[in-house]
């Protein structure tokens, strides 16, 4: 007999440790899978914690139980223009269908908003996501080289356009 799969709840009102569960998952993951160094928990931390401070924009956990395995934002860039940020699954939720979910609801959100754009800043290695953000409609528009977070790394900006609405938008299916 199987268990049924385990429920994953995605929310956006914070609770305590939310935000340094985020920051710890960050580094935890990344440095394990990409090699990333102890520098990128600050690069994550300080914008993290001026978002929640500002409550400019909106912050996703998901959560299975009280084990937070996931996240997302939308931060408020500019006038009708958002970021996308801390967009990140521990390995075991990968190929649910949840990243779909998460980055639906931030999508949403944004069109709620009335953005007329969308971006974000990623990395290279990061492959499937990059594909998922493709998907999404998102547009790779600057790359740059450098050596960051311990090595050398290729940073990729990706932008999708809102615009105005004509016709029905393009969505993500969800699970």
């Amino acid at each position: 007999m199987t268990e049924p799969a385990p429920i994953v709840r995605i929310r956006h009102t914070l609770q305590p440790g939310d935000l340094g569960m985020v920051v710890h998952l960050h580094g935890i993951v990344y440095a394990r899978e990409y090699g990333l160094d102890a520098s990128f928990e600050p690069y994550v931390a300080k914008p993290l914690a001026e978002f929640a401070i500002s409550g400019a924009g909106r912050l996703w956990i998901a959560e299975e139980g009280e084990r937070i395995v996931g996240s997302i934002a939308v931060v408020d860039a500019s006038d009708r223009v958002g970021q996308l940020r801390w967009f990140l699954l521990v390995p075991e939720a990968r190929g649910t269908g949840l990243g779909k979910r998460l980055l639906e609801a931030a999508l949403a959100y944004a069109r709620e908003r009335d953005f007329e754009r969308l971006y974000l800043w990623s990395f290279s290695d990061l492959s499937d996501a990059l594909r998922l953000y493709e998907r999404a409609g998102f547009k790779a528009t600057e790359t740059k080289t450098s050596v960051v977070w311990g090595a050398e790394r290729t940073e990729v900006r990706m932008d999708l356009d809102l615009g105005k609405r004509q016709g029905p938008q393009s969505r993500i299916a969800s699970d």
